[in-house]
């Protein structure tokens, strides 16, 4: 949450302002190509803008051109962005007879009734703004509408549904046609192409929307991500559980999980004894659970505590898309107990874990946010001092490893601060991935504690951590940043085996038990096809590696490869197997 004055220093960003002068534009051009549409919000987002209409007639992606064109002359008139400065009083009656009910929703909204509200004139149209705005449409040159999609109003599935209308607006022409470029190349790399393409995932109403069905080359992706997370963890001194993915509501009563988040969590469940069953939300309190299953002292911490646990959210329908919102989500989480002492070193850990997965799969971390509280004590629990400490400590672990950070104030969560990894997708868009929050709340609403070196009880403090995120999220950005061309060690397939003729089959076995022997990934395509279709079906599917085998190969015991980058090789078996057993070892990208 930003004060009122980081909100105005950011509206007054130049970027900032042409977005959102460009969104007007957009809505200008709307309401004059399709009289009696009553339009809402349209904000600046990143890399772009939308605006939000309840059109007379359906909107399509084909009617997007046709937008253009009228933004476009609006354009050339060079008409000003006016603000006008009405009463509460005048605007409701400007926009009732503008026939603008959702203005009008707004404006109820508002406090004092001789409040003063900003609106804007362009041209014909009249919006409901706090500005700023460009002087006149003239600045607006280099814009493109992108799509179109369903929105609610104001998010909630039970108001009016919307047709949203997204663009991006740039200062100069060579910005506009690199990020266009640049999302022209992400769309083919969408995962929700490549995904179903590489036989990676599915989608299926019949198990419900957001449940991803992992075919078995996507399982394959996931579960080398999964093995490689629990070895590395288990060496850093994690120890790894199993728990269950439901428990009683009661539970999450307890751990405050219910009150805070029950919109987002799924109906509780019945049962036949009379108990309330809930699928969860979180992980927290299961791991509070386990750590509550014997005494503990300040020997036995830090305690790390993780699983690749599934949780359970209910997110609406209308934000559900591919693998990025689901309803079903594998976390790699941990939860780490320690002492005071401790926690500067513990989340110094954290942060390193997380940047080595991040460094070893060539994902580059876009920026830092340390999140801590602001002056409005009501919002915050616990003490000063346990604040100061752990805020103190996310800092120097931050300064520790030589990152630069950005501070967030007030954007802490309620029971103590965090530190997000902020990442960039394909798209450019930036999302959350991986995450280190301190929290004093869980520990003490469960009642925890540890016996210290002085024979007192203490309550330790808890450390939620996620050093790889949300799998089903992570791989879809995994699939996107490489294209589907996963590194050799991530492969589903790491080397396709393509006999030319039937009568090589038998030598092609062999070679595929070999590199099989050595942990390898490996299909044989024994179809009868031509070899020149084989290949290019391989490269398709984004093999690393193709062996090719006839004659020459069968009698000299070798293979003829051609890999991904396009190079060719004839090389005797052994070597070759070496080879890529060594960059999978490796993990080479």
């Amino acid at each position: 949450m930003v004060s009122a004055a980081e909100e105005l220093e950011l509206r007054s960003e130049p970027l900032y302002v042409l977005r959102h002068s460009t969104a007007h534009l957009l809505a200008a051009a709307v309401t004059q190509l399709w009289p009696g549409t009553k339009y809402t919000i349209g904000p600046p987002v990143e890399n772009g803008f939308y605006y939000d209409f309840l059109f007379p007639d359906a909107v399509r992606e084909g009617d997007l051109r046709r937008i253009e064109k009228k933004m476009e002359e609006l354009v050339r008139r060079n008409l000003s962005y006016e603000q006008v400065v009405l009463s509460r009083e005048q605007a409701i009656e400007r926009f009732r007879a503008l026939g603008q009910d959702f203005k009008l929703e707004i404006l109820a909204g508002e406090a004092a009734a001789d409040q003063e509200i900003s609106c804007y004139a362009t041209g014909e149209f009249f919006d409901l703004c706090r500005g700023p705005h460009v002087d006149s449409t003239r600045r607006l040159a280099n814009f493109k509408l992108t799509r179109v999609s369903g929105a609610y109003w104001r998010g909630d599935e039970k108001n009016a549904q919307l047709t949203r209308i997204y663009g991006t607006a740039w200062p100069d022409r060579e910005s506009l046609d690199d990020y266009l470029a640049a999302l022209a190349e992400a769309e083919k790399r969408d995962h929700k192409r490549l995904g179903p393409q590489l036989k990676l995932f599915r989608l299926d109403e019949r198990t419900g929307q957001g449940m991803v069905i992992w075919l078995p080359h996507g399982a394959t992706v996931r579960r080398e991500l999964e093995r490689w997370i629990v070895d590395e963890e288990l060496a850093r001194g994690y120890q790894h559980v199993v728990t269950p993915v439901v428990a009683k509501l009661d539970l999450f009563r307890q751990s405050g999980h219910y009150q805070k988040f029950q919109e987002t969590m799924f109906p509780p469940m019945r049962t036949p004894d009379g108990d309330e069953l809930e699928l969860r939300p979180m992980n927290c309190p299961h791991h509070i659970l386990v750590y509550e299953a014997e005494p503990r002292s300040y020997r036995d911490l830090p305690l790390r505590i993780a699983e690749i646990g599934n949780m359970y959210r209910w997110e609406k329908s209308g934000e559900l898309m591919g693998m990025i919102r689901v309803r079903s989500i594998a976390l790699n989480d941990a939860h780490i107990f320690c002492t005071p002492d401790q926690l500067q070193e513990e989340l110094r850990g954290a942060i390193e874990l997380a940047q080595y997965f991040m460094r070893t799969l060539g994902v580059q971390i876009h920026r830092y946010r340390l999140s801590i509280r602001d002056d409005q004590a009501a919002k915050w629990v616990g003490a000063d001092e346990q604040w100061r400490h752990a805020e103190s400590a996310l800092a120097e672990a931050l300064d520790a490893s030589g990152e630069r950070y950005e501070v967030g104030r007030g954007e802490a969560a309620f029971y103590g601060p965090k530190l997000d990894f902020q990442i960039l997708d394909a798209q450019r868009r930036e999302f959350t991935n991986n995450t280190v929050q301190v929290d004093f709340q869980l520990p003490l609403r469960f009642g925890l504690e540890y016996i210290a070196a002085d024979g007192s009880r203490q309550t330790p403090i808890m450390v939620h951590r996620g050093a790889l995120g949300a799998l089903e999220r992570f791989t879809a950005y995994l699939i996107e940043h490489y294209a589907g061309a996963f590194p050799t060690w991530l492969a589903p397939v790491q080397v396709g085996v393509l006999p030319i003729t039937d009568a090589h089959v038998p030598y092609a076995k062999q070679v595929a038990e070999r590199l099989r022997r050595e942990h390898l990934r490996v299909e044989v395509d024994a179809r009868p096809e031509r070899v020149g279709k084989k290949i290019a079906e391989g490269r398709n599917q984004r093999l690393p590696y193709l062996a090719v085998v006839g004659e020459r190969e069968v009698e000299s015991g070798s293979v003829q490869i051609r890999d991904r980058a396009g190079e060719q090789s004839n090389e005797e078996l052994e070597p070759f197997v070496e080879r890529v057993a060594t960059e999978v070892r490796q993990k080479r990208l």
